[in-house]
């Protein structure tokens, strides 16, 4: 069987590369595979390591507006149960602060593109955006 090869868009000279903001830390695995499966599909990526630069405030209130605070939490966590968090009750703004207060919270990676959002491993949500990124590159 002969190996057929893909054809990848090809952008003119003035015309920016499709790209990708990626949230997360170095020893994640989903970060890892995030940051894999962009690259494989030639998508710009810009890696924000949350170790070395917190996440900026209006960036997460970003996340949160389009995802609601529950989906950016990450309940299985180390840090959400040895703070306790499991017994409190908690409204999206009250979990918004704890989460940019500890971003050991967040369920990682954080993925945005354009208008589109993903948090944690969500490889369907990923293909999408990558399939919108091919779709219209912008200019």
């Amino acid at each position: 069987m002969v190996p057929v090869a893909r054809a990848w868009p090809r952008y003119p000279a003035g015309m920016a590369k499709p790209s990708v903001q990626v949230f997360g830390t170095d020893d994640s695995a989903a970060t890892r595979g995030a940051l894999r499966f962009f690259r494989e599909r030639r998508i710009v990526v810009h890696f924000v390591d949350l170790k070395r630069r917190p996440i900026a405030a209006g960036e997460l209130r970003r996340f949160v507006e389009r995802l609601g605070a529950p989906a950016l939490a990450d309940r299985d966590a180390r840090a959400w149960r040895d703070g306790g968090l499991d017994y409190l009750r908690m409204n999206e703004g009250e979990l918004a602060e704890r989460l940019l207060a500890d971003p050991r919270l967040l369920r990682l990676p954080l993925v945005r593109a354009a208008n589109r959002f993903a948090s944690g491993r969500d490889e369907a949500t990923w293909k999408a955006i990558a399939a919108a990124l091919r779709a219209s590159p912008a200019p």
